[in-house]
């Protein structure tokens, strides 16, 4: 049976990222790159398909864990039946070779260690090429090569790398696992001295970064993991942000609503931007805005909902099937095909995203405005068009509400960069459009005998993107219609207390075109809290928030949903669309201009 995901932890370097289980295995590693196949993919399979457990021999279950402080470096620590021993995990920020770090440290007595690598490249499917030279291992399978570096002596058998030695009090041990490519440079053999030297050399790294925030409200410390969390998820070359490190990690144990998340979704610039700026990282959001850019280059017009971390426009899915799923969870999926769907909210999340960053003082770029008035004359054009929505449904397009509140959203934020900043565009003819937007949201997206916004025209269903009206400004959160919405959507999609994406029913796979069931999904529930705060119930607001801070794991990390009838945690992780709106729902429980009150204006219409 594999763990559970609250016992994974997340190691990243801005490039790629591991978990590392509660166990001492890591189960999950593309190298060089977040979107690069797997070299350890035991999180989808079994042992077989590639991992690195480095733990005690007698399988003693770990003491405690943690990482080091406002870092990304873990230590876990065993107690065994002659000693204690931790092993402190890590994956060096600066360096040519993406590389993991494992350092065990003896602390009393002497406990026996083990360490069991099997290598198997692409997801599982290919076992790799081992020779052996002393302690250093070269692992070969076509194009990817990687290094491990042994401070201790290993026996290669049956596709395994295995290391049998003990620790004594003081005495530490390092390993190293690097990628190095065909074309690229050996890495130079660190011995353990110098393994120490770089855990402490990232961990001060982290430490420096973290120092940067500017929030200091009673939620610090989950603002700061958050933000860590967002960071070891960004790719440092592009300035992208995937939205998860993993694939194929199920919304519904034994489900099939299973997604590739390694890419960089528009949709969740405006959030990130927000994020970002508002605790104090102006040079992560800039590079954030010029991925956006770029990722646009070309031909604004044909804009997608996702890119690759460098602005890859191809993300063909395939389905994996030597691989059995997490917890029997198939399909296995690579690539996403929901990149090549149509969603109108996208435009409106760009145009915010652009509008906040110079709201923010973000240094302008002088192709922004270029692309945002090409974006406008597509919009103009195709904002009645029907749309597979926020939620990417497989199902047949519909007038989603949400995505027709965005073109709004996309119309006013031109007006105000006329008014605001002196950009030239035709505002008349854009205030004409929002207008228009408006009286149609409100005559078909509403539904006046149940008071409450709805799904999509005419629909009886509900929507928890419909809890974002408020922050992006279309209506007050006291607005009646806003009241009767939130209402609706704590009787129908309310489930033990957390949010339900929307209606699941007979005719779910009619909207969706997959059949229905699946977790709570947790930014919705935080967008609910902001609701709350944003009318006045604070407490309420604040109750909801601190609930959500503990379905955290230990480590305070988030996935994209939570079962409540198994009470754990499903769905890609880490999710960065979770960590967003923790900081923000922190940051409004704060008072004053909170992102929600910001984003919607009120920094001054």
């Amino acid at each position: 049976m594999p763990l559970r995901l609250e016992d994974y932890a997340l190691l990243g370097d801005t490039r790629t990222a591991a978990l590392v289980g509660y166990d001492g295995s890591v189960d999950w590693l593309c190298l060089p790159r977040f979107d690069s196949e797997a070299c350890f993919a035991a999180l989808l399979g079994r042992p077989e398909h590639g991992r690195w457990l480095l733990a005690p021999r007698d399988r003693a279950r770990p003491l405690a864990r943690r990482y080091r402080g406002d870092s990304a470096v873990l230590e876990t620590e065993y107690a065994g039946p002659e000693g204690r021993a931790r092993v402190i995990d890590c994956m060096p920020v600066d360096g040519d070779h993406p590389s993991v770090v494992r350092v065990v440290e003896g602390l009393e007595g002497r406990v026996r260690m083990r360490s069991l690598m099997r290598l198997c490249f692409d997801y599982g499917n290919t076992p790799a090429w081992l020779r052996p030279e002393g302690r250093r291992l070269r692992a070969y399978a076509g194009p990817d090569v990687v290094v491990l570096d042994s401070g201790a002596d290993f026996t290669v058998g049956n596709g395994d790398c295995t290391a049998d030695f003990s620790v004594d009090a003081g005495e530490k041990v390092g390993f190293r696992l690097a990628w190095r490519g065909l074309r690229h440079g050996e890495p130079e053999r660190p011995d353990t001295a110098g393994l120490v030297r770089t855990v402490a050399a990232t961990e001060r790294w982290w430490r420096e970064w973290a120092g940067h925030c500017t929030y200091s409200g009673e939620y610090r410390e989950a603002v700061v993991r958050s933000l860590i969390t967002l960071k070891a998820l960004s790719y440092s070359p592009s300035g992208g942000i995937v939205a998860a490190p993993t694939t194929s990690l199920p919304e519904q144990l034994g489900g099939v609503r299973n997604w590739d998340y390694r890419y960089c979704w528009l949709r969740d610039a405006t959030f990130t931007l927000m994020a970002l700026l508002g605790s104090g990282y102006e040079r992560e959001a800039v590079a954030w805005r010029d991925w956006l850019l770029r990722a646009l280059a070309g031909d604004p017009r044909r804009m997608q909902i996702m890119y690759g971390i460098e602005g890859e426009r191809m993300l063909p899915e395939t389905e994996l099937d030597w691989l059995p799923g997490y917890e029997h969870s198939r399909p296995v999926r690579i690539g996403n095909a929901a990149s090549g769907q149509l969603q109108l909210d996208v435009h409106g999340e760009l145009m915010d995203a652009l509008h906040q960053a110079r709201v923010r003082g973000v240094p302008p770029d002088p192709d922004a405005w270029r692309v945002q008035s090409v974006l406008m004359d597509f919009l103009e054009s195709h904002w009645r068009d029907p749309d597979n929505g926020i939620w990417e449904v497989r199902g047949p397009r519909r007038d989603f509400t949400h995505s027709k509140v965005m073109a709004w959203v996309a119309a006013d934020r031109a007006v105000k960069a006329v008014e605001r900043f002196g950009l030239e565009g035709p505002a008349d003819r854009w205030r004409r459009l929002r207008q228009e937007i408006f009286r149609e949201v409100c005559a078909y997206g509403y539904d006046a005998d149940r008071a409450t916004f709805t799904q999509y025209y005419g629909s009886a269903e509900l929507d928890a993107s419909l809890l974002l009206i408020p922050s992006v400004g279309f209506l007050p959160a006291n607005d009646p219609r806003m009241r009767g919405t939130v209402a609706a959507i704590e009787r129908e999609l309310l489930r033990d207390g957390l949010v339900q994406r929307y209606t699941m029913g007979s005719r779910t796979d009619a909207v969706d075109g997959l059949p229905a069931g699946e977790a709570a999904f947790l930014p919705c529930t935080f967008w609910l809290a902001d609701n709350y705060i944003l009318q006045g119930r604070v407490r309420e607001g604040r109750e909801l928030f601190e609930r959500l801070l503990d379905l955290r794991n230990d480590l305070g990390l988030l996935s994209e949903e939570y079962d409540t009838g198994h009470r754990r945690l499903v769905g890609n992780f880490p999710q960065a669309l979770s960590h967003i709106p923790l900081i923000d729902t922190a940051q409004n429980l704060a008072g004053g201009l909170g992102p929600s009150r910001f984003r919607s204006g009120g920094e001054g219409p």
